[in-house]
C-alpha cells in the first residue's frame, strides 16, 4: 500500500492542526480524448488497487461533473451505488471552479466522509484531453 501525505505528520503537529485524512494512492488513466468523460473509470479502478481495495470497500465517492452525464457514465461502467456518489450534488450543482476541481472534489469527500461517519473516500476527476486522476484518502 502506498501512502504519503499532503502536510508532513511533523508540520501538522508543530502547527497544532488536526490530521484528517492520509492519502492511500492516486494514479492517472488516459484513453482516446473523445472519450474524456468516461477516463475516471479507468483511473479509479487503477487507484483501488494500488490502495489494495475494492469498490465495495469505498464508503463515497466524489467524481467531477465537467458535464452532468459524466457522473451517470462512471456510475454504470463501474457499478457504483449512485447513492454514494457525489451526495452533496456535483459540480453541476455545487459550481465547477477553474483550476480549482480537484480541491473542491477532495474537500467535499473528506466533509461527507466525516458527516456520515465514512472511512474511505475516492474522488476522480477527468481532464478535457482523455486522461483522469483519481485519489483514494482514508479518514482519521
Amino acid at each position: 500500500t502506498t501512502r504519503s501525505d499532503l502536510g508532513s505528520l511533523s508540520q501538522a503537529e508543530a502547527a497544532g492542526a488536526p490530521i484528517l485524512a492520509t492519502i492511500r494512492s492516486s494514479a492517472d488513466a488516459e484513453q482516446e480524448p473523445c472519450w474524456f468523460t468516461t477516463a475516471p473509470a479507468a483511473a479509479i479502478p487503477k487507484v483501488l488497487a494500488r490502495a489494495g481495495l475494492a469498490i465495495s470497500d469505498v464508503d463515497f465517492f466524489e467524481i467531477n461533473e465537467a458535464f452532468s452525464v459524466v457522473s451517470v457514465a462512471n456510475n454504470q461502467l463501474l457499478g457504483l451505488d449512485p447513492t454514494r456518489v457525489n451526495v452533496r450534488g456535483g459540480a453541476v450543482s455545487i459550481g465547477h471552479p477553474i483550476g480549482a476541481s480537484g480541491a473542491r472534489i477532495v474537500v467535499t469527500l473528506l466533509s461527507v466522509l466525516r458527516e456520515k461517519g465514512g472511512k474511505i473516500g475516492v474522488a476522480g476527476i477527468c481532464n478535457g484531453g482523455g486522461g483522469a486522476s483519481a485519489i483514494v484518502i482514508e479518514a482519521e
